[in-house]
């Protein structure tokens, strides 16, 4: 019988059930020592002085914002390329967001883009490090000064990457971190914000401390929602649950997958649900989660080589390009492929489950208004996402590249088994 693959694997530490019975019996589930704690090994293994946790990524991000003093109404470059949360929330502070191009070859921030994009008006600039390769933070850093510009580092798909052996996080002013389900750590939500100057982290902390505390209720919930994610994406759970759903809307071109994805929205006023604080049980989940970034991040390297090897040399295929001293953590393994659709289709139909855009072309959205053309945001949004992550292992990763390169090199006059499969339905 066909196991199908997931595209998502969430980074989930064996003991996490046990570390919730013990916050539990502590009575240590909202607040406790953890918390303290967890900021300062995240702290002391990015490479800086201090850390403070946040109820979201986003909302870590809300708070170096504000944090920074920066003029109000003022303009912050964002690559094109990103969650759209991310220049959204830069509203809901009072800025305005604008948009640069990205190099379709990294998918990040392109600094001769963004040294265009600068004007009088420009306050800050926030180079995201997407799918976890580090921007070209000499050039944009040069950049930034030069102009007297606010860099505010987008690390939520980047723990544990590094450029020339500093630490994603650690060029900036500011940064911010994303511990979603998803993300290299995971404790079911939660963010967290690292700043240069120890004044502007100062009041991070003091914007994330006045939140109130979550109700035990909704710290449950989120618990559980991590449960079923992680349950959900086991190959022996995922192959009789998600993937028919996913078969079956291939059939007809249909997306089923769209319908678990966050609504683009203008987020102000602020949701209720942001604004609350971290909690103990999943700083506690954190810390056990450190241990193992190093574990987990040597995996997913691992994976990509062997897309790499697999997929290297194939005619219009093209695997992710890591300039020299960049170290890459794979949150996607991103490739360019000849009709990609067809390869998704065909992908999943051989029990393989993949992505073809995590983020967003922020430029094209209605929300942001008007914006200028970023052609290489448009081009780079046009890869395949391959799971690389770090339970797949190794056998299900030579499966996954075996399959994909003969899928990739077959003939052009092979017939898409989902395009007659619709094509025999439509005859009945």
């Amino acid at each position: 019988m066909l196991t199908a693959i997931c595209r998502y694997g969430p980074r989930v530490v064996p003991e996490t059930d046990a570390i919730v019975q013990r916050c539990r019996d502590r009575g240590e589930l909202i607040d406790g020592p953890d918390i303290a704690a967890f900021e300062q090994a995240c702290a002391d293994r990015i490479g800086v002085e201090e850390s403070v946790s946040a109820s979201y990524g986003r909302m870590a991000f809300y708070y170096i914002l504000n944090a920074l003093d920066l003029r109000d109404g003022g303009e912050v470059i964002l690559p094109a390329l990103t969650f759209w949360v991310v220049p959204e929330m830069v509203r809901v502070a009072g800025l305005t967001p604008v948009f640069a191009d990205v190099d379709p070859r990294t998918f990040n921030l392109d600094p001769a883009s963004f040294e265009r994009a600068i004007s009088s008006r420009t306050v800050a600039v926030v180079p995201t490090h997407l799918y976890g390769l580090p921007c070209d933070m000499d050039a944009i850093v040069a950049i930034a000064r030069r102009h007297r510009l606010a860099i505010v580092e987008d690390c939520a798909h980047a723990l544990g990457a590094t450029s020339r052996g500093s630490h994603a996080g650690t060029f900036g002013d500011a940064a911010f971190f994303s511990f979603q389900t998803l993300k290299p750590l995971n404790t079911y939500g939660g963010g967290l914000a690292v700043a240069r100057d120890p004044r502007v982290l100062r009041r991070i902390r003091a914007q994330a401390e006045a939140e109130p505390w979550p109700s035990i209720e909704r710290v449950r919930t989120r618990l559980r929602l991590g449960w079923v994610q992680r349950t959900f994406s086991r190959p022996s759970v995922f192959t009789v649950t998600a993937y028919p759903a996913l078969l079956a809307a291939a059939l007809w071109n249909g997306r089923a997958d769209v319908y678990l994805w966050e609504k683009i929205r203008p987020l102000s006023p602020m949701p209720d649900s942001y604004r609350e604080r971290y909690t103990n049980v999943q700083a506690a989940i954190g810390l056990a989660a450190l241990d193992r970034l190093v574990e987990w991040t040597r995996a997913t390297r691992a994976h990509a080589a062997i897309m790499d090897e697999a997929l290297q040399g194939i005619p219009g295929v093209q695997v992710p390009h890591v300039p020299e001293g960049a170290g890459h953590v794979y949150y996607q393994y991103c490739v360019y492929a000849p009709d990609r659709d067809r390869l998704v289709r065909r992908a999943l139909w051989r029990g393989i489950d993949v992505e073809t855009l995590h983020v967003d072309v922020c430029s094209t959205l209605s929300i942001f208004g008007t914006q200028p053309p970023t052609p290489g945001a448009e081009r780079a949004a046009q890869v395949v996402q391959l799971p690389v992550y770090a339970s797949l292992g190794s056998r299900r990763a030579r499966r996954i590249a075996r399959r994909v390169r003969r899928l990739l090199a077959a003939n052009a006059a092979f017939q898409d088994p989902v395009q007659k499969a619709r094509t025999d339905i439509a005859k009945v």
